[in-house]
């Protein structure tokens, strides 16, 4: 089978799924509109600079290139062409008119993309409606993506590693008096690194008797605000920034905290809360969708109110005083992800998808 990808070469979330089917012997390709590698892939890259999560109508100086990519979708012939975003990537691949078509939709294309104008919302139904089929990595995406198309939306959730992140290799011994909350995110406003602070702030000063630490993974535009606050909390001692952190470093890490917590005010979907399961990790998340689906509250997460560091810190304290609970959920954080978020089963699945296209469209 021969795939082409319209699509950022450097995703991780793209390289994992040509990385796959490349193994599985496939041809595969991608058309980036950014420079990019990707072993045994064929990365045909445009080099224009175009921010692709946050891509609009006056953004679309690619479109020069249209001709270009539709000659070389013609001789690559592709059996499927798939297309990341339903923006950007999306509106590429509704003008080359190529069949059959994919597109997967990522968060912000549906989101925030159509409510910038009734242009860019007509712009998002017209790729819509181009594609043969359309899939969504979240329920509560999907649901997002059916105010613009009465298409079916076909669900394939991103997976883990399950064997990178394990909690068999990557746990540390450490004084059980010692208690390491954690949280691995870009530091951005929207992922509200500022309320798990806070609520660190009165998890601190209610348990001054324990070895109660903070770790921060992750860079962004808010690392010297949140630094900043940490010393105005008067807990900058306790508390540890990263930096940005590969990926093997993410599962150690996962697999160090004894609670893991992502208080968001905005996700599609909690891929970082997967990992984090992945690792036995208990985790608390704010009380939003992309979140929500990511998990199994009061099996493997325990939930709290977006935006409340008061009922944050009274979350963190109930795992904290409670190890049987916190052991608990940890097995079946897990049990979880190996049985809801095996990325070899979730890619497998697109596969399926893919054969079943093929078939239909013969």
């Amino acid at each position: 089978m021969k795939i082409c990808y319209l699509g950022d070469a450097n995703s991780i979330h793209t390289k994992k799924l040509c990385c796959f089917f490349r193994d599985k012997g496939y041809e595969v390709s991608v058309i980036s509109l950014n420079d990019g590698e990707i072993d045994g892939v064929k990365v045909y890259s445009m080099a224009v600079k175009v921010d692709t999560g946050n891509s609009s109508i006056s953004k679309i100086k690619y479109l020069k290139n249209i001709l270009k990519i539709k000659k070389i979708v013609k001789e690559i012939k592709p059996d499927i062409l798939h297309a990341h975003y339903a923006t950007s990537y999306g509106l590429i691949g509704s003008l080359i008119n190529y069949k059959p078509y994919i597109i997967s939709v990522w968060g912000s294309d549906v989101y925030d993309f159509p409510n910038k104008s009734v242009i860019h919302k007509r712009v998002l139904e017209y790729n819509l409606k181009k594609a043969d089929m359309i899939l969504s990595t979240s329920k509560s995406m999907a649901k997002e993506t059916n105010k613009y198309t009465d298409k079916n939306i076909l669900v394939t959730p991103f997976g883990v590693d399950i064997n990178k992140f394990s909690p068999n290799k990557i746990k540390k011994e450490k004084d059980k008096n010692e208690f390491i909350i954690g949280t691995i995110k870009t530091l951005e406003d929207i992922y509200g690194i500022d309320i798990l602070i806070r609520a660190f702030k009165i998890i601190k000063d209610r348990n001054n008797n324990i070895n109660i630490q903070l770790k921060i993974a992750g860079k962004g535009s808010k690392e010297n605000y949140l630094r900043n606050l940490t010393k105005e909390l008067g807990i900058d001692e306790y508390v540890e920034f990263l930096g940005y952190i590969n990926q093997n470093q993410v599962a150690e890490e996962f697999g160090n905290f004894d609670v893991a917590i992502f208080p968001s005010l905005f996700e599609s979907f909690g891929v970082a809360a997967v990992e984090a399961q992945s690792c036995g990790t208990v985790v608390i998340v704010s009380n939003i969708s992309g979140l929500m689906e990511a998990t199994a509250p009061e099996k493997t997460s325990l939930v709290f109110k977006k935006g409340d560091y008061k009922d944050l810190a009274d979350k963190i304290e109930f795992i904290l005083k409670n190890d049987e609970l916190r052991n608990e959920m940890s097995i079946n954080a897990r049990r979880y992800v190996v049985e809801n978020y095996n990325i070899i089963d979730n890619f497998n699945n697109i596969n399926k998808i893919y054969k079943d296209l093929l078939k239909s469209s013969r």
